[in-house]
């Protein structure tokens, strides 16, 4: 019996592959993606997958036990995609289901919430076995501003006050890891999110300690920053996303105290500084 994860030429799942590989070299992993042949790693079975070709799903979870099933990227297509994934899951056996959904999704201000939400009822619907990880903002989310932000002296933001409780993309990975390899875990949902929580004010001084440079926050409002970023070549939906994402952030929708995370990773997540130094070695 085997572990399968979806979207596994993703950041993400890259990830996760990595780190099951790591904690159960001898486990039979399926990598699972629309473009199966980008995936060259060594013991490692790739099939393709594609959340929009329902024909590719079900042969695909031939043998699987577990499944991860990593939250499509294509925003308003999600609903559609996931419940095609589900009933592939029921019919070909799967087991035990976890899925990537959103922090607090059941009570989120932020868009995305919505197809998250409807993904969880569809997996209660269908009865499968499966575990909930409401995953936080990813802190690479905000690192990929550093290079602007240095071109510019400024990084730029509209979510005010509010405290951002991200966590890099690693922890994350982990924590799939954790729940797919380890008994228990089935009917719960963790709402998983960063141990240290911060401002975009705090960031900017972070960034402004470590390049020895003054980057101070600049907050906008929210069309402005929307305004902004199509300016920087982003497309109008995805600049006025992106910008709406950092107004609920100031409302507190990216915070959390919970600490689930770091218990299920069995460490302290990674902090800010370690994110900013890192995204600074990349920007040099």
């Amino acid at each position: 019996m085997s572990i399968a994860i979806t979207g596994a030429t993703g950041a993400l799942g890259r990830l996760v592959l990595q780190d099951l590989a790591a904690r159960r070299p001898n486990q039979t992993v399926l990598a699972l993606a629309r473009s199966p042949e980008k995936l060259t790693e060594a013991g490692i079975e790739a099939r393709r997958f594609d959340y929009s070709d329902p024909a590719t799903l079900a042969p695909a979870l031939a043998g699987v036990s577990t499944l991860l099933l990593i939250s499509s990227s294509e925003v308003g297509q999600r609903e559609a995609q996931h419940r095609a994934v589900i009933a592939a899951a029921e019919a070909a056996g799967v087991g035990h289901i976890v899925y990537t959904s959103l922090l607090h999704a059941d009570r989120s201000a932020l868009s995305l919430a919505a197809e998250h939400l409807a993904t969880e009822a569809a997996l209660r619907d269908s009865g499968l076995p499966h575990t909930i990880l409401r995953n936080g903002w990813y802190t690479e989310n905000y690192m990929a501003s550093v290079p602007p932000a240095l071109a510019h002296g400024a990084f730029i933001g509209s979510a005010g006050e509010g405290r951002i409780s991200s966590a890099a993309r690693q922890d994350y990975a982990e924590a799939a890891a954790v729940v797919l390899t380890e008994s228990g875990h089935q009917g719960q949902i963790y709402e998983l999110a960063g141990d240290e929580a911060y401002t975009l004010a705090d960031l900017a001084a972070e960034l402004s300690r470590q390049s020895g440079r003054s980057i101070p926050y600049i907050d906008m409002p929210e069309a402005d920053y929307a305004g902004a970023l199509t300016g920087a070549g982003l497309p109008a939906a995805m600049a006025e996303a992106f910008a709406s994402y950092d107004a609920k952030a100031a409302e507190g929708a990216l915070f959390d105290d919970g600490r689930a995370l770091s218990r299920l990773i069995g460490r302290p997540t990674t902090p800010l500084s370690a994110s900013v130094a890192e995204a600074l070695r990349q920007a040099a």
